[in-house]
């Protein structure tokens, strides 16, 4: 079984931890080769021509600065895995930029689907692609964006354009993703969710879970669910049930006070 080296960037001791069980619980050819709490400390380890780091989970917010600083600083040659407390737009021009996130505390089920796509890349791509840091430092400190006005669609040999205020979700089923409008009409989209999600605006729309992406106007009714999970009504009604992923719960609830 091939092995991984893991690098954990984590300036709380608990969330370290944390992190760190659950890796050695769930993952045997994952091996911790270090853990960092600061930049410095990051990258002086990173430069060390003994240390490796395949895959490097990283928080957002270190002891003294943030993680963007350490890619300023070394080259991070490894797949890495932001996990955050944030939940908004910002955090999603981590994967556009070629690296993965999680949202803290960190969820088992997404843990293991980001580990399983730092294997894969890991596997089909030899030498990662660069980092743009000035594009994640412009996103984690409120720089402005366009959101995406409207979608492109194929209706058989015709196009035809929807526009977004149009849209009461979007989902991924069957390594496809659909688009559905509030007149329940569903149309497939080229476009990955995670492309999506990030091109729509996050004062109107949320992405309650790996598989969904919903518009505040199409939500009917919440209620709770078993272990306290929260189960999302829409309108028009999916033919499928729709949960708000534990990890996001709360930053979900915020976004429907409008905080």
């Amino acid at each position: 079984m091939k092995t991984y080296h893991v690098l954990i960037v984590e300036d709380e001791i608990p969330a370290q931890a944390n992190l760190q069980r659950a890796i050695e619980r769930s993952f045997p050819d994952l091996h911790i080769a270090g853990i960092q709490s600061s930049v410095a400390g990051t990258a002086a380890w990173l430069r060390d021509p003994d240390n490796r780091a395949d895959i490097v989970f990283m928080d957002v917010e270190l002891s003294d600065g943030m993680c963007f600083d350490i890619f300023s600083q070394v080259e991070v040659r490894g797949k890495v895995v932001i996990t955050t407390a944030y939940d908004n737009y910002a955090v999603r021009a981590f994967r556009v930029n070629s690296i993965d996130y999680l949202l803290k505390p960190v969820d088992p089920e997404e843990l293991r689907a980001a580990v399983e796509r730092c294997r894969a890349a890991l596997e089909s791509t030899p030498a990662l692609p660069a980092f743009d840091i000035e594009r994640l430092r412009s996103a984690l400190t409120g720089g402005e964006r366009d959101y995406k006005k409207r979608f492109v669609v194929k209706l058989g040999d015709r196009l035809a354009v929807i526009d977004t205020a149009q849209v009461a979700y979007f989902y991924a089923e069957d390594k496809s993703t659909y688009l559905v409008t509030s007149g329940n009409r569903r149309y497939i989209l080229d476009a990955s969710l995670d492309t999506i999600s990030d091109e729509v605006d996050p004062a109107r729309f949320f992405r309650i879970s790996r598989n969904c992406t919903v518009a505040v106007d199409a939500i009917a009714g919440i209620s709770k669910h078993l272990s306290n999970r929260l189960k999302v009504t829409l309108e028009p009604r999916p033919d499928f049930d729709v949960f708000v992923s534990r990890s996001r719960t709360t930053d979900f609830m915020n976004w429907l006070e409008g905080k």
